[in-house]
């Protein structure tokens, strides 16, 4: 469940119910949640506790897909898709593997996202946007310069700025959604430890592989 509070058709503002009306329908997403696409859908009911937040993500839902924007929509989705990956949402990166293909990327580059500096399916231009958004998002925006050239060798500034907005605003939501356990970032935490067997533990494990001295 997600760690805030949802909030029900009955509650929403009438702008939100709008919103609820183009995802669920009639219903009341929080006692019959689920989206076209799968999702439970709580990021909306959830985003829903503060309306103007709600807002202003639905406006940047709004820039990215908007007709004025320069940036190729393939590109766009790659850096959405590679943001979803290092910042380890499965929502993020779930959702967008179908926008990447409603924009026309192929199975094959869906697929090698996670490892695609060992790919050979990605043109120029999108391995310059692949290998920038690993430095903007996984290195928290200490792009290099080499980095840097070789997207200003493809990209418009006006195209790079859209490209730096749009991923760096699904970081934002790969980051939230981990952080509430949105949607199908509701999870365990995976990094635990496992116990050992009953009567084990580190003394047995030094004794058995020898002291770090020993030869």
């Amino acid at each position: 469940m997600p760690r805030i509070r949802q909030v029900p058709r009955a509650e929403a503002p009438a702008d939100v119910q709008t919103i609820y009306d183009m995802l669920f329908g009639d219903r009341d997403p929080v006692a019959e949640p689920g989206t076209a696409t799968g999702t439970p859908g709580n990021w909306w009911t959830c985003f829903a506790v503060v309306p103007d937040c709600f807002r202003h993500a639905v406006a940047g839902f709004g820039f990215y897909r908007s007709p004025d924007r320069k940036l190729d929509p393939g590109l766009r989705e790659l850096g959405q898709l590679r943001a979803g990956w290092l910042r380890e949402s499965h929502f993020v990166f779930s959702q967008h593997c179908k926008a990447a293909r409603d924009v026309g990327l192929s199975e094959a580059q869906i697929e090698a996202v996670p490892a695609w500096a060992n790919a050979d399916c990605f043109d120029a231009v999108q391995r310059a946007v692949l290998a920038y958004t690993d430095e903007l998002v996984g290195q928290n925006g200490r792009v290099s310069d080499a980095t840097f050239d070789d997207l200003k060798a493809h990209l418009s500034d006006e195209e790079i700025l859209e490209l730096t907005y749009i991923t760096a605003l699904y970081e934002m939501h790969a980051i939230m959604c981990r952080a509430l356990k949105l949607e199908y970032d509701d999870v365990p935490e995976r990094l635990v430890e496992v116990p050992a067997p009953e009567g084990g533990g580190a003394a047995d494990f030094m004794s058995g592989v020898g002291r770090p001295d020993e030869g």
